[in-house]
């Protein structure tokens, strides 16, 4: 069962002299429900304007974007419950906050819709760093983290609402191989785990590689 349909997705920006470029030129895709797929391409090809609509935080100029059956290109969705309650986000900087706890930097999307977490929350949160092998960095600050663990705890924090769909864009970009592929065979874990959709965009052919499939993006289409 699907539970992402692309049909005929554009996408176009005006660049400095004002001329049309037009990245995303009628992406056809379908990701099954539990699929992980890997999305590769080279810098500027439009891989995270893509992943950026699937995550709504861009609207298409055209085409359908069907999320789980619902429509995600009309008027009436609140794009916003949706990102909090079925999308989850793993960026390339980790954008953890600074002031905040491990745990509590994990457990902030569940504190978007309440003004304290729960028990149950906070009980898979642990649960999250079990998986990702930081427990024992729970109490610690962002700023004694190591790269890896720091990509760790993000990968946590994305995983904290259940989300049906995790998008994932440039997870190891600023990491070492190791951790790369660390961080790579983590999502691949979680992917089997959790049974978590996920979508990573990379330039990396080791890190695509844990993907069940790769799609390339070229000349605004995928191939």
């Amino acid at each position: 069962m699907s539970l992402i349909k692309l049909s005929n997705i554009k996408k176009s920006f005006r660049d400095g002299e004002n001329q049309l470029n037009n990245v995303l030129r009628g992406i056809n895709m379908e990701i099954g429900k539990g699929e992980f797929v890997a999305i590769k391409g080279a810098s500027g090809s439009g891989k995270t304007t893509l992943l950026s609509i699937l995550g709504t935080l861009l609207q298409p100029d055209g085409g359908s974007y069907l999320l789980d059956d619902t429509e995600m290109t009309t008027a009436g969705v609140d794009h916003s419950l949706v990102r909090n309650k079925q999308l989850g986000f793993v960026f390339q900087d980790h954008r953890l906050m600074p002031q905040y706890t491990v745990l509590e930097n994990i457990l902030l999307p569940a504190l978007a819709y309440a003004s304290r977490t729960g028990k149950e929350e906070t009980e898979y949160a642990h649960r999250l760093l079990d998986l990702t092998h930081i427990s024992g960095v729970v109490h610690q600050y962002p700023s004694t983290l190591s790269g890896g663990e720091a990509s760790r705890v993000a990968v946590c924090r994305a995983l904290i609402m259940k989300p049906k769909l995790l998008l994932a864009d440039e997870p190891t970009g600023q990491l070492d191989a190791e951790n790369a592929w660390n961080i790579a065979s983590l999502l691949s874990e979680i992917n089997q785990n959790l049974q978590t959709t996920i979508v990573m965009v990379t330039h990396s052919e080791e890190t695509s590689s844990v993907a069940h499939r790769i799609l390339t993006l070229k000349e605004g289409i995928l191939r």
